[in-house]
């Protein structure tokens, strides 16, 4: 039995994806779950021999939302089916098997059953760890065997919420089989008219990227670095063999974070990062190491003048001037605002950062947001390399402010 389509581009790549973990991100009307029933019930009539996992966050949206679209659609088909509710949860497809129904609200009951292949909607409505957790729950019950050796597949439909657990499987550190399908919402040409005018009208522009345009953004609307782009501030440039190598670095015993930078026509690029490091000699040692035949010039926080973090007669300055490095460092480090105010600046203007070289600190440019207090939250881990990267645009490219200089003549 065959039935016709009339999808958009990104539900047709979606519906017809040939790899084992597709994930159709889109906008408020993009078409998300009827793109997702469309490719379950394609899978279903392609292998009629294995059924098919339906996953919603809570069975409130089984019994709303998938219930009534996959009888709408097979009804549009023309394709008998028995739906058998609770305790169920299951429609029968006479000589097609069983579409299996569960919920995500409670990952331990996603057991005693085996399908061949999962659809998952809105699943980044989930807690990161929650929506892991659920994920590993759900690639297990993938394992019916399927004609000609067909690969089980699991796909995913969802509205961006953040930087969640699809960000980070399918974007951030994509496993091998992830295929991200990114859909906005003007994809879909059957909305209403005025549907996306009221929705321009409603959220503040940050929003918009995600629940229009269907990208990864920080949902909160107090992000420090609100003017770095992924995209926009992207550079492929690396560091060339001999060249002065500049490099912000963050003191925390522990955590030691640096940025290391080049400069092109006089423009920073942010071309590596150092993360994790121990304390001070564990950074320097790295740095000497990694960046033999480089001229090291260091931009740390001032408050390594006067911080001991290993050996009581040497500061964390002197430790790194004992490496023969060049240490630009302030009698005190600028004002938060300041030195955020020039990062600022600074990815608005020419400031680059190679992201695949520094994906802590891209992604801690994009996730950090203030607190309460107004201040750049720190509960998160978020701080370290930025502030690393900061110390270094602050001191080489700070905001240059005006200053009039009046006389008793001006103003007598």
């Amino acid at each position: 039995m065959s039935f016709e389509l009339c999808p958009t581009l990104p539900q047709d790549k979606f519906i017809f994806s040939t790899a084992p973990y597709p994930a159709f991100v889109g906008g408020f009307g993009s078409g998300k779950t009827d793109a997702l029933i469309t490719r379950g019930l394609k899978l279903k009539l392609e292998f009629p021999a294995n059924d098919v996992a339906f996953y919603e966050p809570t069975y409130d949206l089984v019994r709303m939302i998938a219930f009534p679209r996959f009888q709408e659609k097979l009804e549009q088909i023309g394709l008998p089916y028995r739906l058998i509710k609770s305790p169920h949860n299951v429609i029968e497809i006479p000589g097609a098997g069983r579409i299996i129904f569960r919920s995500m609200d409670t990952p331990s009951r996603i057991i005693g059953y085996e399908v061949g292949d999962s659809l998952v909607d809105e699943l980044d409505t989930l807690k990161r760890d929650d929506a892991a957790l659920v994920w590993r729950q759900i690639i297990a019950r993938n394992r019916q065997k399927k004609a000609g050796g067909a690969i089980n597949s699991a796909s995913v439909a969802t509205t961006p919420e953040g930087f969640r657990f699809v960000y980070e499987r399918w974007e951030a550190n994509p496993v091998d089989g992830c295929e991200l399908i990114r859909a906005p919402t003007y994809s879909n040409p059957h909305l209403p008219i005025g549907y996306i005018d009221s929705l321009r009208s409603m959220y503040p522009s940050h929003l918009l990227d995600a629940y229009v345009e269907g990208r990864f953004v920080n949902l909160t609307t107090g992000t420090v670095y609100l003017q770095f782009s992924r995209k926009r501030n992207n550079s492929n440039e690396t560091i060339k063999q001999g060249e002065p190598l500049f490099i912000g670095m963050d003191f925390n015993v522990g955590n030691m974070s640096a940025v290391v930078h080049v400069k092109r026509d006089g423009a920073p690029h942010a071309v590596d990062e150092i993360g994790k490091g121990y304390d001070t000699p564990d950074m320097a040692r790295m740095i000497t190491e990694r960046y033999q035949g480089h001229s090291i010039i260091v931009y740390p926080d001032a408050s390594g003048a006067s911080r001991k973090s290993v050996n009581a007669s040497k500061t964390d300055i002197q430790i790194l001037q004992d490496h023969k490095f060049t240490v630009v460092a302030p009698k005190a480090n600028p004002p938060v605002r300041d030195r955020i105010n020039a990062m600022n600046a600074a990815f608005s203007g020419n400031y680059r950062v190679n992201t695949d070289r520094c994906p802590i600190y891209t992604r801690c440019l994009e996730q950090q947001a203030y607190g309460n207090n107004g201040e750049p939250d720190k509960s998160q881990g978020l701080d370290h390399m930025p502030d690393a990267g900061g110390y270094f645009i602050a001191q080489d490219y700070p905001i240059i402010r005006p200053v009039t200089s009046l006389s008793l003549k001006t103003i007598f």
